[in-house]
């Protein structure tokens, strides 16, 4: 079983039901195997964008708190890596989201993504690689 890194997009949809990925996202979910792995900065892009109901920002935190979710954690020396990273694709531009998403696939050998933005097909990683998007 291989894990994946999960962007936002697809976590709001999973838990906003008005979102016009949210079905794409429940049966992603039930077919994905190996562990969803994501990152504090999408964590908080998440609660953001689901801030119209605090019931479903409270959901979408205890479905992590069940499993749901594994979250990288970044130590000190990645810094440097995020800031290369986010010069390197200034023009796109690259946000401390989609930075630490790549910067956990350089940690952990993980080359897919679910994310339902266009931007993972234009950044690489460290290996010049570019990360798999097993959502879209």
């Amino acid at each position: 079983m291989q894990n994946t890194l999960i962007d936002a997009g697809p976590l709001i949809a999973l838990f906003d039901k008005s979102d016009r990925y949210h079905e794409k996202a429940v049966l992603f979910l039930k077919r994905s195997q190996g562990h969803l792995i994501t990152t504090w900065p999408v964590v908080t892009e998440v609660s953001h964008m689901l801030d119209f109901n605090t019931k479903t920002q409270i959901n979408f935190l205890k479905w992590i708190n069940r499993g749901g979710l594994e979250i990288f954690e970044f130590q000190f020396n990645h810094i440097v890596r995020l800031i290369e990273l986010t010069e390197k694709f200034d023009d796109v531009p690259m946000d401390l989201a989609d930075a630490t998403l790549i910067v956990a696939s350089e940690a952990k050998g993980i080359t897919k993504i679910a994310s339902v933005d266009s931007d993972f097909y234009v950044y690489r990683d460290i290996r010049n690689k570019y990360l798999k998007n097993v959502f879209i």
